[in-house]
Protein backbone atom coordinates (compact mmCIF):
# COMPACT_ATOMS: atom_id res chain seq x y z
CA UNK A 1 0.00 0.00 0.00
CA UNK A 2 1.39 3.09 -0.79
CA UNK A 3 0.05 6.71 1.33
CA UNK A 4 1.21 10.34 0.54
CA UNK A 5 1.08 12.69 3.81
CA UNK A 6 0.30 16.06 2.38
CA UNK A 7 1.33 18.44 5.14
CA UNK A 8 2.30 22.47 4.44
CA UNK A 9 5.54 22.18 6.66
CA UNK A 10 7.62 19.17 7.14
CA UNK A 11 9.01 19.98 10.94
CA UNK A 12 7.58 23.30 12.16
CA UNK A 13 4.38 23.29 14.31
CA UNK A 14 2.20 20.76 15.81
CA UNK A 15 0.65 19.56 12.82
CA UNK A 16 3.96 18.79 11.18
CA UNK A 17 5.33 17.14 14.22
CA UNK A 18 2.58 14.49 14.16
CA UNK A 19 2.49 14.23 10.11
CA UNK A 20 6.38 13.56 10.14
CA UNK A 21 5.99 10.77 13.25
CA UNK A 22 2.87 9.24 11.18
CA UNK A 23 4.76 8.85 8.01
CA UNK A 24 7.72 6.82 9.89
CA UNK A 25 4.77 4.91 12.14
CA UNK A 26 3.49 3.90 8.87
CA UNK A 27 6.87 2.93 7.28
CA UNK A 28 7.73 0.89 10.01
CA UNK A 29 4.56 -0.91 10.36
CA UNK A 30 5.17 -2.02 5.99
CA UNK A 31 3.43 0.84 4.14
CA UNK A 32 5.33 2.58 1.53
CA UNK A 33 5.18 5.94 3.32
CA UNK A 34 5.90 9.60 2.15
CA UNK A 35 5.41 13.22 3.11
CA UNK A 36 5.00 15.83 0.77
CA UNK A 37 5.85 19.00 1.83
CA UNK A 38 6.11 22.52 0.43
CA UNK A 39 10.23 21.96 1.09
CA UNK A 40 12.23 20.22 3.18
CA UNK A 41 15.16 20.10 4.80
CA UNK A 42 16.77 17.42 3.17
CA UNK A 43 17.74 15.59 6.14
CA UNK A 44 14.79 13.00 6.54
CA UNK A 45 14.36 10.76 3.27
CA UNK A 46 10.75 10.34 4.38
CA UNK A 47 9.94 13.94 3.40
CA UNK A 48 9.55 15.22 -0.04
CA UNK A 49 9.94 19.24 -0.88
CA UNK A 50 7.49 20.19 -3.83
CA UNK A 51 9.07 23.48 -4.16
CA UNK A 52 12.19 22.92 -5.20
CA UNK A 53 13.30 25.43 -7.40
CA UNK A 54 13.71 29.30 -6.98
CA UNK A 55 10.70 29.64 -8.85
CA UNK A 56 8.43 27.17 -6.92
CA UNK A 57 9.49 28.88 -3.93
CA UNK A 58 8.84 32.46 -5.13
CA UNK A 59 5.11 31.04 -6.20
CA UNK A 60 4.50 29.68 -2.72
CA UNK A 61 5.60 32.55 -1.09
CA UNK A 62 3.38 34.96 -3.32
CA UNK A 63 0.61 32.43 -3.33
CA UNK A 64 1.41 32.75 1.00
CA UNK A 65 1.25 36.82 0.83
CA UNK A 66 -1.96 36.96 -1.87
CA UNK A 67 -3.93 35.03 0.76
CA UNK A 68 -2.53 37.33 3.86
CA UNK A 69 -3.62 40.32 1.27
CA UNK A 70 -7.07 39.15 1.02
CA UNK A 71 -7.60 38.74 4.34
CA UNK A 72 -5.64 41.92 5.65
CA UNK A 73 -8.15 43.86 3.16
CA UNK A 74 -11.76 42.20 3.90
CA UNK A 75 -10.68 42.85 7.73
CA UNK A 76 -10.49 46.57 6.67
CA UNK A 77 -6.14 46.38 7.12
CA UNK A 78 -6.23 45.49 10.08
CA UNK A 79 -3.81 42.64 10.96
CA UNK A 80 -5.34 41.47 13.96
CA UNK A 81 -6.84 38.41 12.52
CA UNK A 82 -3.99 37.76 9.43
CA UNK A 83 -3.27 33.90 10.94
CA UNK A 84 -6.87 33.48 12.68
CA UNK A 85 -8.68 32.41 9.23
CA UNK A 86 -7.12 30.39 6.31
CA UNK A 87 -8.77 31.17 2.83
CA UNK A 88 -6.85 28.86 0.49
CA UNK A 89 -7.16 30.50 -2.62
CA UNK A 90 -3.76 30.12 -4.21
CA UNK A 91 -0.91 27.49 -3.56
CA UNK A 92 0.94 25.40 -5.08
CA UNK A 93 0.18 21.73 -7.70
CA UNK A 94 0.62 18.61 -6.25
CA UNK A 95 -1.41 16.69 -8.19
CA UNK A 96 0.75 15.58 -11.17
CA UNK A 97 3.30 15.11 -8.24
CA UNK A 98 4.77 11.76 -8.73
CA UNK A 99 3.99 10.12 -5.33
CA UNK A 100 0.68 11.57 -5.27
CA UNK A 101 0.16 9.78 -9.06
CA UNK A 102 1.18 6.78 -7.57
CA UNK A 103 -0.14 6.45 -4.15
CA UNK A 104 -3.15 4.44 -3.47
CA UNK A 105 -4.47 6.95 -0.50
CA UNK A 106 -3.52 10.50 -0.44
CA UNK A 107 -3.86 11.98 3.35
CA UNK A 108 -4.42 15.09 4.00
CA UNK A 109 -2.99 16.98 7.31
CA UNK A 110 -2.63 20.48 7.81
CA UNK A 111 -2.32 22.19 4.25
CA UNK A 112 -2.69 26.00 4.56
CA UNK A 113 -0.74 28.98 4.29
CA UNK A 114 -0.23 29.58 0.63
CA UNK A 115 -0.20 25.49 -0.11
CA UNK A 116 -2.88 23.84 -1.39
CA UNK A 117 -5.66 25.99 -2.51
CA UNK A 118 -9.44 24.55 -2.96
CA UNK A 119 -8.91 24.52 -6.69
CA UNK A 120 -6.27 22.29 -6.31
CA UNK A 121 -7.74 20.05 -3.73
CA UNK A 122 -10.75 19.68 -6.10
CA UNK A 123 -7.88 18.28 -8.50
CA UNK A 124 -7.00 15.99 -5.97
CA UNK A 125 -10.31 14.67 -5.49
CA UNK A 126 -10.56 14.22 -9.20
CA UNK A 127 -7.91 11.95 -9.19
CA UNK A 128 -10.35 9.07 -7.73
CA UNK A 129 -7.89 8.34 -5.27
CA UNK A 130 -9.57 8.14 -1.80
CA UNK A 131 -8.58 10.56 0.51
CA UNK A 132 -8.50 10.62 4.13
CA UNK A 133 -8.23 14.19 5.72
CA UNK A 134 -6.25 14.55 9.34
CA UNK A 135 -7.79 17.93 11.23
CA UNK A 136 -5.75 19.25 13.03
CA UNK A 137 -8.07 22.01 13.55
CA UNK A 138 -11.43 22.94 12.56
CA UNK A 139 -10.41 24.43 9.47
CA UNK A 140 -11.50 21.49 7.00
CA UNK A 141 -15.19 21.74 8.63
CA UNK A 142 -15.45 25.72 8.50
CA UNK A 143 -15.53 28.17 6.54
CA UNK A 144 -12.34 30.28 7.15
CA UNK A 145 -11.66 29.82 10.55
CA UNK A 146 -9.16 27.60 12.41
CA UNK A 147 -11.10 27.87 15.54
CA UNK A 148 -14.17 28.80 15.85
CA UNK A 149 -14.48 29.00 19.51
CA UNK A 150 -18.19 30.19 20.38
CA UNK A 151 -19.48 30.45 16.90
CA UNK A 152 -21.57 27.62 15.58
CA UNK A 153 -22.69 29.07 11.83
CA UNK A 154 -20.84 26.45 10.37
CA UNK A 155 -23.34 23.82 11.52
CA UNK A 156 -25.96 25.55 9.02
CA UNK A 157 -24.05 28.47 6.67
CA UNK A 158 -20.86 30.87 7.35
CA UNK A 159 -21.54 34.09 7.58
CA UNK A 160 -21.29 37.54 9.67
CA UNK A 161 -17.79 36.24 10.49
CA UNK A 162 -16.80 37.15 13.93
CA UNK A 163 -13.13 37.01 12.82
CA UNK A 164 -13.79 39.87 10.03
CA UNK A 165 -14.94 42.97 9.91
CA UNK A 166 -18.21 42.43 7.75
CA UNK A 167 -22.15 41.99 8.24
CA UNK A 168 -24.22 39.73 6.71
CA UNK A 169 -23.11 37.75 3.71
CA UNK A 170 -19.25 38.05 3.13
CA UNK A 171 -15.80 36.67 2.32
CA UNK A 172 -16.93 33.40 4.74
CA UNK A 173 -20.34 32.99 3.37
CA UNK A 174 -18.52 32.68 -0.59
CA UNK A 175 -15.83 30.57 0.61
CA UNK A 176 -18.59 28.10 2.70
CA UNK A 177 -20.36 27.64 -0.59
CA UNK A 178 -16.98 27.16 -2.95
CA UNK A 179 -15.57 24.50 -0.11
CA UNK A 180 -19.21 22.48 -0.26
CA UNK A 181 -18.89 22.38 -4.04
CA UNK A 182 -15.33 21.18 -4.21
CA UNK A 183 -16.14 18.46 -0.97
CA UNK A 184 -19.33 16.87 -3.15
CA UNK A 185 -17.13 16.05 -5.77
CA UNK A 186 -16.36 13.03 -3.97
CA UNK A 187 -16.13 11.46 -0.38
CA UNK A 188 -13.45 12.60 2.26
CA UNK A 189 -12.37 10.67 5.17
CA UNK A 190 -11.86 13.20 8.37
CA UNK A 191 -9.95 12.17 10.88
CA UNK A 192 -10.00 14.29 14.11
CA UNK A 193 -7.34 14.11 16.45
CA UNK A 194 -9.48 14.41 19.83
CA UNK A 195 -12.81 12.97 20.39
CA UNK A 196 -13.68 16.87 21.10
CA UNK A 197 -12.80 17.75 17.27
CA UNK A 198 -14.72 14.88 16.21
CA UNK A 199 -17.64 16.39 17.92
CA UNK A 200 -17.20 19.88 16.59
CA UNK A 201 -16.65 18.46 13.44
CA UNK A 202 -19.97 16.27 13.50
CA UNK A 203 -22.04 19.86 13.38
CA UNK A 204 -20.73 21.29 10.09
CA UNK A 205 -22.72 21.76 7.49
CA UNK A 206 -20.19 20.90 5.15
CA UNK A 207 -19.90 17.17 5.56
CA UNK A 208 -22.35 15.23 3.13
CA UNK A 209 -23.60 11.28 4.11
CA UNK A 210 -21.18 9.85 1.76
CA UNK A 211 -18.47 11.58 4.10
CA UNK A 212 -16.77 9.46 7.18
CA UNK A 213 -15.26 10.42 10.19
CA UNK A 214 -13.85 8.92 13.06
CA UNK A 215 -10.78 10.47 15.89
CA UNK A 216 -7.85 9.25 16.08
CA UNK A 217 -4.50 10.69 18.12
CA UNK A 218 -1.57 11.74 17.00
CA UNK A 219 1.28 8.94 17.59
CA UNK A 220 4.52 9.40 19.84
CA UNK A 221 7.98 7.02 20.09
CA UNK A 222 7.13 6.26 23.53
CA UNK A 223 10.95 4.10 23.59
CA UNK A 224 12.47 7.87 22.70
CA UNK A 225 10.19 9.98 25.11
CA UNK A 226 10.19 7.82 28.18
CA UNK A 227 11.43 8.98 31.56
CA UNK A 228 15.25 9.29 32.99
CA UNK A 229 16.95 11.13 35.51
CA UNK A 230 16.19 14.30 36.24
CA UNK A 231 19.64 15.44 37.35
CA UNK A 232 21.29 14.20 34.19
CA UNK A 233 18.83 16.07 32.21
CA UNK A 234 19.01 19.81 34.19
CA UNK A 235 22.64 19.55 34.07
CA UNK A 236 23.00 18.87 29.90
CA UNK A 237 20.31 22.36 29.86
CA UNK A 238 22.02 23.90 32.69
CA UNK A 239 18.88 24.52 35.02
CA UNK A 240 19.22 24.34 38.68
CA UNK A 241 19.30 21.14 40.50
CA UNK A 242 17.88 21.96 44.04
CA UNK A 243 14.36 23.43 42.28
CA UNK A 244 10.61 22.64 41.43
CA UNK A 245 10.78 23.29 37.44
CA UNK A 246 7.52 24.73 36.22
CA UNK A 247 7.49 24.14 32.20
CA UNK A 248 6.27 26.40 29.70
CA UNK A 249 6.28 26.84 25.94
CA UNK A 250 4.99 26.76 22.68
CA UNK A 251 6.27 27.25 18.60
CA UNK A 252 5.56 31.04 19.52
CA UNK A 253 5.92 31.23 23.55
CA UNK A 254 4.81 34.81 23.28
CA UNK A 255 0.84 33.63 20.93
CA UNK A 256 -1.72 35.07 22.93
CA UNK A 257 -3.97 31.83 22.04
CA UNK A 258 -1.17 29.82 23.79
CA UNK A 259 -2.44 32.09 27.27
CA UNK A 260 0.72 33.90 28.15
CA UNK A 261 -1.20 36.52 29.49
CA UNK A 262 -3.44 33.37 31.99
CA UNK A 263 0.00 32.15 32.84
CA UNK A 264 1.94 35.43 33.95
CA UNK A 265 -1.72 35.54 36.03
CA UNK A 266 -1.09 32.01 37.48
CA UNK A 267 2.31 32.45 38.66
CA UNK A 268 1.42 35.32 40.42
CA UNK A 269 -1.60 33.92 42.37
CA UNK A 270 0.75 30.86 43.13
CA UNK A 271 3.56 32.80 44.14
CA UNK A 272 1.12 35.22 46.41
CA UNK A 273 -1.56 32.38 47.66
CA UNK A 274 1.41 29.78 47.86
CA UNK A 275 4.52 30.70 49.37
CA UNK A 276 5.88 27.53 50.35
CA UNK A 277 7.16 27.48 46.79
CA UNK A 278 8.47 30.75 45.92
CA UNK A 279 11.99 29.58 47.10
CA UNK A 280 11.69 26.22 45.40
CA UNK A 281 9.74 26.93 41.93
CA UNK A 282 11.93 28.50 38.85
CA UNK A 283 10.25 28.58 35.28
CA UNK A 284 11.55 26.80 31.46
CA UNK A 285 10.66 28.58 29.03
CA UNK A 286 11.07 27.09 25.48
CA UNK A 287 9.99 28.13 21.94
CA UNK A 288 10.49 31.74 20.17
CA UNK A 289 10.46 34.21 22.94
CA UNK A 290 11.51 37.11 21.87
CA UNK A 291 8.67 39.20 22.74
CA UNK A 292 8.10 36.76 26.09
CA UNK A 293 7.84 39.56 29.08
CA UNK A 294 10.23 36.94 31.37
CA UNK A 295 10.12 40.06 34.00
CA UNK A 296 6.42 39.79 34.26
CA UNK A 297 7.03 36.22 36.08
CA UNK A 298 7.14 36.37 40.02
CA UNK A 299 9.88 33.52 39.95
CA UNK A 300 13.13 33.30 38.20
CA UNK A 301 13.34 32.17 34.48
CA UNK A 302 15.12 30.48 31.83
CA UNK A 303 14.64 30.41 28.35
CA UNK A 304 15.80 27.88 26.29
CA UNK A 305 14.39 29.28 22.97
CA UNK A 306 13.27 27.70 19.88
CA UNK A 307 14.73 23.95 20.29
CA UNK A 308 15.29 22.10 16.94
CA UNK A 309 16.93 18.83 18.61
CA UNK A 310 14.84 15.84 19.50
CA UNK A 311 17.37 14.57 22.25
CA UNK A 312 17.71 18.35 23.71
CA UNK A 313 13.48 18.57 23.66
CA UNK A 314 13.63 15.23 25.63
CA UNK A 315 15.84 16.66 27.98
CA UNK A 316 13.57 19.28 28.88
CA UNK A 317 10.51 17.33 29.55
CA UNK A 318 13.01 14.95 31.91
CA UNK A 319 13.83 18.24 33.26
CA UNK A 320 10.80 19.61 34.68
CA UNK A 321 8.14 18.63 37.09
CA UNK A 322 5.42 19.79 35.74
CA UNK A 323 4.42 20.83 32.56
CA UNK A 324 1.64 23.53 32.36
CA UNK A 325 -0.46 24.60 29.28
CA UNK A 326 -2.41 27.54 29.51
CA UNK A 327 -3.75 27.68 26.35
CA UNK A 328 -6.89 29.07 25.40
CA UNK A 329 -7.31 26.68 21.64
CA UNK A 330 -5.99 23.70 21.70
CA UNK A 331 -7.01 20.16 19.88
CA UNK A 332 -4.43 17.52 21.03
CA UNK A 333 -1.48 19.21 21.97
CA UNK A 334 1.78 17.22 21.36
CA UNK A 335 3.37 18.71 23.89
CA UNK A 336 1.06 16.97 26.72
CA UNK A 337 1.81 13.63 24.92
CA UNK A 338 5.74 14.36 24.91
CA UNK A 339 5.75 15.46 28.28
CA UNK A 340 3.18 12.55 29.37
CA UNK A 341 5.69 9.69 27.83
CA UNK A 342 8.26 11.55 29.85
CA UNK A 343 6.31 10.77 32.77
CA UNK A 344 5.49 14.55 33.79
CA UNK A 345 2.23 15.22 34.59
CA UNK A 346 0.38 18.39 33.68
CA UNK A 347 -1.79 21.13 34.13
CA UNK A 348 -4.01 22.89 31.70
CA UNK A 349 -7.36 24.49 30.79
CA UNK A 350 -10.53 22.27 30.35
CA UNK A 351 -10.78 23.61 26.45
CA UNK A 352 -10.41 21.21 23.35
CA UNK A 353 -8.84 17.81 23.78
CA UNK A 354 -6.94 18.47 27.12
CA UNK A 355 -9.23 16.99 29.38
CA UNK A 356 -9.24 13.38 27.45
CA UNK A 357 -5.09 14.00 27.78
CA UNK A 358 -4.66 14.79 31.30
CA UNK A 359 -7.60 12.29 32.59
CA UNK A 360 -7.22 11.73 36.19
CA UNK A 361 -4.64 11.29 38.37
CA UNK A 362 -2.45 12.28 35.18
CA UNK A 363 -2.04 16.09 36.51
CA UNK A 364 -4.83 18.70 37.01
CA UNK A 365 -7.42 20.35 34.30
CA UNK A 366 -8.11 23.54 35.18
CA UNK A 367 -11.64 25.64 34.89
CA UNK A 368 -11.47 27.64 31.76
CA UNK A 369 -9.66 30.83 31.98
CA UNK A 370 -9.36 30.23 35.64
CA UNK A 371 -5.67 31.35 36.80
CA UNK A 372 -6.89 30.73 40.36
CA UNK A 373 -7.83 27.49 39.73
CA UNK A 374 -4.79 26.52 37.86
CA UNK A 375 -2.59 27.56 40.02
CA UNK A 376 -4.26 25.48 42.86
CA UNK A 377 -3.59 22.74 40.10
CA UNK A 378 0.05 23.72 39.87
CA UNK A 379 0.44 23.37 43.33
CA UNK A 380 -1.62 20.03 43.74
CA UNK A 381 0.46 18.78 41.14
CA UNK A 382 3.97 19.66 42.76
CA UNK A 383 2.64 18.20 46.33
CA UNK A 384 5.75 14.94 46.95
CA UNK A 385 2.75 12.99 47.71
CA UNK A 386 0.99 13.23 44.73
CA UNK A 387 3.68 13.78 42.47
CA UNK A 388 5.05 10.39 42.14
CA UNK A 389 1.91 8.31 41.34
CA UNK A 390 0.96 10.99 38.74
CA UNK A 391 4.44 10.60 37.14
CA UNK A 392 3.78 6.91 36.84
CA UNK A 393 0.23 7.13 35.68
CA UNK A 394 1.31 10.19 33.10
CA UNK A 395 3.34 7.19 31.24
CA UNK A 396 1.51 4.61 31.29
CA UNK A 397 -1.54 6.69 29.94
CA UNK A 398 0.96 7.48 26.68
CA UNK A 399 1.71 4.21 26.24
CA UNK A 400 -1.63 2.81 25.76
CA UNK A 401 -2.77 5.51 24.11
CA UNK A 402 -0.61 7.24 21.68
CA UNK A 403 2.58 4.60 21.13
CA UNK A 404 3.72 4.57 16.94
CA UNK A 405 2.33 0.89 16.54
CA UNK A 406 -0.61 1.53 18.43
CA UNK A 407 -1.59 4.77 16.47
CA UNK A 408 -0.22 3.34 12.83
CA UNK A 409 -2.12 0.34 13.08
CA UNK A 410 -5.53 1.89 13.62
CA UNK A 411 -4.55 4.28 10.36
CA UNK A 412 -3.93 0.68 8.23
CA UNK A 413 -7.20 -0.33 9.53
CA UNK A 414 -8.96 2.70 8.73
CA UNK A 415 -7.08 2.27 5.06
CA UNK A 416 -7.94 -0.75 4.47
CA UNK A 417 -11.66 -0.03 5.07
CA UNK A 418 -11.45 2.85 2.35
CA UNK A 419 -14.01 1.93 0.05
CA UNK A 420 -14.01 2.85 -3.53
CA UNK A 421 -14.36 6.29 -5.05
CA UNK A 422 -16.84 7.11 -7.31
CA UNK A 423 -15.81 11.12 -8.49
CA UNK A 424 -19.23 13.19 -9.44
CA UNK A 425 -18.35 15.20 -12.28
Amino acid sequence: MKVVLVNTYEHRGGAAVACNRLAHALQEAGVDAHMLAVTTTGKDDIAVGVCRSRWAKWWQRWAFLRERLQIFLHNGLSRKQLFTVSTASAGVSIAAHPLVQEADVIHLHWINQGYISLQELGRLLALGKPVVWTMHDMWPVTAICHHARDCRRYTAECGSCPFLASHGSDLSTRLFHRKKRVYAAAPLHFVACSAWLRRQAEMSALLKPADTLCDIPNPIDVSFFAPAPQEAARKRLGLPLGKRLILFGAVNAADKRKGIDYLIQTLQILHEQYPAWNDRVELVVFGAAANLPLESFPYNSTALGYLTDAGLIRDMYRAADVYVTPSLEENLPNTIMEAMACGVPCVGFDVGGIPEMITEGCGYVARYKDAADMASGIDFVLQEDNHEAMSRLSRRMAEERYAVPVVAQRYIDLYKELPAVQVKP
